[in-house]
């Protein structure tokens, strides 16, 4: 199955556009590509790397939870959406200390930049954990993924629980062809740190199996649909499990696929690694309902990856 995540990054570097995009960072990009992972197979997490697992099923578990505040995040140890909560920290009239103007290019080529913008970064970060106040004014991201799926906000003033609907028609109604999730919502993405890149999910069943297919909108995919695909295996799982139901495939469909310019290293360098067999993934028995989980009840087994290989993150 990881072949066919390394076939796309083989399948960039041959023929990607060159793209010049948001960060300013530029790009290797193709348009439309799809691979398919059976989930029976094994757990698609990447071998040719170390992908932190913890990260991906506290993140997984946050959006479950509706929440779009970093705080909890951080007490999970996970920094993933750390960059745009402090983004928006350094451009408000709080943040008293050392100008961070263009901060994210700026720590990449200066190191004593770097250095002070770690420091500055890991206050803000500390004082979100231990300043509920200061989450509550720093931490909150607005309508990304967590309220997108639990609350989403009708014209009526009324919310929509999308993941729990979604959950009783796949058990009433197995062969709707509605069994839809969407997080793109054209009112709130100006208003919000980083607009759905993973768009649109459906499920679909057949022969007693859940598959699922994404649309992604835009794939970072050296740092981030790694994460992707292994959080969207994680929740067929997960539903599949509440359900009565096998894991089938994930299908996993990109608009924009990108290799940025400065993870180009990076990815010839796993590209030259040798695929190991893939993980199996442990869910607690006793758990029923996909809300009821905790990080201790889910974990994976088997897995004996390559080391892990930095990159920057563009933001």
């Amino acid at each position: 199955m990881e072949e066919t995540y390394l076939q796309l990054e083989r399948d960039i570097l041959a023929n990607g556009n060159d793209k010049t995009d948001r960060t300013q960072t530029g790009t290797k990009s193709l348009f439309g590509y799809q691979m398919r992972f059976d989930l029976s197979q094994g757990f698609p997490l990447l071998t040719t790397k170390k992908v932190p697992f913890g990260l991906i099923k506290s993140e997984l578990l946050w959006f479950l939870k509706g929440d779009t505040n970093i705080q909890y995040l951080l007490k999970h140890k996970n920094h993933i959406w750390d960059e745009w909560a402090f983004k928006n920290y350094i451009e408000s009239n709080d943040y008293v200390g050392p100008d961070m103007t263009d901060f994210g290019r700026r720590a990449l080529s200066d190191p004593e930049f770097k250095k002070e913008y770690d420091v500055q970064k890991k206050v803000f970060c500390d004082k979100i954990i231990e300043d509920d106040e200061f989450a509550k004014k720093f931490g909150e991201l607005g309508d990304v993924y967590g309220s997108q799926w639990r609350e989403w906000k009708t014209r009526q003033g009324d919310t929509i629980d999308q993941i729990s609907d979604v959950i009783e028609a796949i058990k009433k109604t197995p062969d709707s062809r509605r069994l839809i999730v969407s997080a793109w919502n054209p009112e709130d993405v100006p208003n919000v740190a980083l607009p759905p890149c993973h768009t649109l999910f459906q499920f679909y069943v057949a022969d007693g199996k859940l598959s699922c297919q994404l649309y992604q909108r835009s794939g970072d995919v050296f740092l981030g649909v790694p994460f992707n695909i292994a959080s969207y295996a994680l929740l067929t799982h997960l539903i599949a499990k509440e359900v009565g139901l096998e894991v089938g495939e994930f299908i996993h469909t990109l608009g924009d696929a990108h290799i940025y310019s400065n993870h180009m290293e990076q990815v010839k360098e796993q590209l030259t690694r040798e695929v190991q067999p893939m993980p199996k993934l442990w869910l607690n028995p006793d758990k029923e309902s996909i809300f009821d989980y905790d990080m201790s009840d889910i974990k994976i087994e088997g897995y004996n990856p390559a080391p892990p290989i930095k990159a920057p993150v563009a933001v």
